[in-house]
C-alpha cells in the first residue's frame, strides 16, 4: 500500500485514518484525534495504515544525519478575547 504523504517533505499534506489526523510538516508529523483498532476487517485496516505511517516517520528519522536534540517550538500567540 503507497503511502499518502511522505514525512517531513512539505507543510501540506495531511490524510484521516478513522478519526486519527495525520498532518505532515517539515520539522514534524502531527497526529490528533482518536482510532478505533477494533477486532474485524476495518479494524485490522486501520492498523496496517497507521503502522505504515509510523514506520516511513521512522525511516525517515533514521536516515536523518544529524538529529536535534528536539525541535524548537514557537507558543501559540495570545489574542485578546473578542466576547468578553
Amino acid at each position: 500500500m503507497p503511502l499518502p504523504i511522505t514525512p517531513f517533505a512539505n507543510e501540506s499534506d495531511s490524510l484521516q485514518i478513522d478519526d486519527l489526523t495525520i498532518e505532515n510538516r517539515t520539522d514534524r508529523v502531527s497526529l490528533y484525534g482518536s482510532i478505533a483498532l477494533t477486532k474485524d476487517q476495518a479494524g485490522l485496516e486501520h492498523a496496517r495504515a497507521l503502522k505504515a505511517v509510523v514506520d516511513a516517520v521512522v525511516a525517515a528519522l533514521e536516515h536523518e544525519e544529524h538529529l536535534p536534540d528536539a525541535v524548537a517550538t514557537k507558543p501559540p500567540d495570545q489574542v485578546p478575547n473578542p466576547f468578553s
